[in-house]
């Protein structure tokens, strides 16, 4: 027992020295470290040391990650690849431009430069990043002449965030408030990082949560009787707690802008995505006007002036953000045909009888196929595949068009047109989001951050402010992109695993490797990426010391 607890001390000394975060117990190769040390003795081994590890290690290791990767890079000719990019820039305002590949088996890592010479390669806007624009719009529109009417009618949702916001600040800078706010909640005030997707409604959401706290807290005798700060403020933060028609607001806002989150947060992952997105975004629409309308109390020919600018603002940001190959990718789901999806709406028509979609899909199909004999053979090949004959009119072949995924059918049942199914096998393995990318900046920035490792900007163009800078290690440019594509590669392969969706590495790299918190204290600022929309769960959680979960502050 003694050797057990010594062999723990050592271990917790090592993070404690080291500044390492506790959330690195959770890392399985940390874990497959000690195991394998414990189960095989290996006589007169030496832990590799300081040359050791950024050298021979790395350079092996680099190549160890690449043939782990090659499974996926064999099946581009097949599944196709979406490259995905993101910019960034130094603390000189240099621009950085970050790469990925991304395909239905996962993101990689990609050192590619796209170039416009390419006739075959559609770009494609990040449709998470197009719907944050238009909640921004919304939800924070500016005073400017060109947006006046827009502000107009949206400048109360700005002024319900600016309550929040004040309400938090009032709270969060006064010690012994924040004392009697954590006696009435469990659960923390967050402060959203600005460029955070959805910022004001995900901060809207934690505020709505704590409602109850929040009032019981201004009522308590603890809090009025508390002179010594702010006693006007104090009294104004009541008021807007206790003030029905406040709240009634914010559920307002939260309401009609959840068609709007919900798709983001379904975009805002690396599946396979861009076969849904158009008729996603038709759908909310149609369900905020459902929201805005029930709220107004006005029937289906009446005019709702507030609609009428959100509709806009959100038309607007699809007419941007649509391509062609967004219509293709809708016209290639079967499910579009099949009668279930057809008689959930009346107003709905299969794609080959839309006009503008099938306007955009010849586009593509000149764009793909340029040569005209093979492209009269595609156009042979879907006017079978939407009409349901010529190999598509079988039992199976109609039944499994509204019942099991798109991909799924094509394998299945496209072999009847080859051509056709080729570019359909491609297109529904692909997202419509550059969220991997977004996330990748994060493990530039978010673990170890330029105030923490001191790097200058002239050395941070090579590492993007990842792991340590060159001044502390003695890095070159070389190494140091190796060591971003060994850290990033292995976190994306790991994603992939079973072990990481249970048991004690469930999730390992969501919490990052560092978090920070406001200067004043207390309130857990939501970063980007580490922490996408696509782990809603983890907005509320916290990992305990033994590596359960339980309720508390979010990351």
């Amino acid at each position: 027992m003694q050797g057990r607890e010594t062999l723990d001390y050592e271990i917790a000394r090592m993070f404690y020295s080291s500044g390492l975060p506790f959330h690195f117990a959770r890392n399985p190769h940390y874990k497959k470290a000690f195991a394998f040390a414990c189960n095989n003795f290996i006589s007169g081994y030496k832990l590799p040391g300081y040359n050791k590890l950024r050298t021979t290690l790395l350079e092996n290791e680099r190549r160890h990650v690449d043939k782990l990767l090659e499974p996926i890079r064999n099946s581009w000719s097949q599944k196709g690849v979406t490259i995905v990019s993101d910019g960034w820039s130094d603390p000189q305002r240099r621009p950085l431009i970050n790469f990925m590949a991304v395909t239905e088996s996962g993101p990689m890592a990609a050192g590619l430069i796209i170039e416009s010479e390419f006739p075959s390669i559609y770009w494609t806007p990040c449709v998470v990043h197009t719907l944050n624009l238009a909640l921004k719009n919304i939800c924070a529109a500016k005073n400017t002449e060109r947006n006046s009417t827009v502000y107009e009618e949206c400048s109360w949702i700005t002024k319900i965030a600016e309550d929040v916001m004040l309400i938090m600040n009032f709270i969060m800078c006064h010690s012994m408030r924040l004392l009697i706010f954590h006696s009435f909640n469990s659960l923390q005030l967050i402060s959203i990082a600005p460029t955070r997707f959805a910022s004001t409604i995900v901060m809207l959401k934690r505020f709505r949560e704590l409602k109850k706290g929040l009032q019981e807290m201004v009522i308590s005798d603890k809090w009025n009787s508390y002179k010594d700060d702010d006693v006007e403020k104090a009294k104004l933060v009541r008021e807007k707690l206790l003030d029905v028609s406040w709240w009634d607001k914010v559920d307002y806002i939260l309401s009609f802008t959840s068609p709007i989150y919900d798709v983001l947060r379904k975009m805002d992952t690396d599946a396979s995505t861009l076969h849904v997105v158009y008729e996603m975004w038709d759908s909310m629409i149609e369900n905020v006007r459902k929201v805005i309308y029930k709220y107004e109390r006005k029937t289906e020919s009446e005019v709702s002036t507030f609609y009428e600018v959100v509709h806009s603002i959100l038309v607007d940001q699809w007419t941007k953000s649509s391509k062609p190959l967004h219509c293709l990718a809708h016209s290639l789901n079967p499910r579009y045909y099949s009668h279930e999806w057809l008689s959930e709406d009346a107003s709905r028509v299969r794609p080959h009888q839309d006009v503008e979609i099938t306007r955009e899909r010849m586009k593509c199909f000149r764009k793909y196929f340029v040569d005209v004999d093979v492209r009269r053979r595609v156009n042979v090949e879907f006017a079978s595949f939407s009409d349901g004959r010529e190999g598509f009119d079988d039992i199976d072949s109609l039944g499994d068009r509204g019942r099991i995924d798109a991909k799924s059918w094509w394998l299945t049942h496209g072999a009847h047109a080859p051509l056709l199914q080729q570019v359909a096998l491609k297109l529904l393995g692909q997202p419509c989001s550059s969220s991997c990318s977004e996330r990748n900046w994060s493990t530039y920035s978010f673990i170890h951050s330029l105030k923490r490792n001191k790097m200058t900007p002239e050395r941070n163009w090579s590492t993007y402010s990842f792991i340590h800078s060159l001044k502390r290690n003695k890095m070159t440019p070389e190494r140091a992109k190796d060591l971003v594509f060994i850290h990033s590669n292995l976190r994306l392969i790991s994603r992939s695993s079973p072990q990481y969706h249970e048991g004690e590495t469930k999730t390992w790299d969501i919490a990052g490797d560092a978090f920070e918190f406001l200067d004043e204290g207390g309130c857990g600022i939501l970063e980007v990426a580490n922490l996408s929309l696509d782990e809603p769960e983890l907005e509320a959680i916290f990992f305990n010391d033994d590596g359960g979960q339980e309720g508390g502050a979010s990351h």
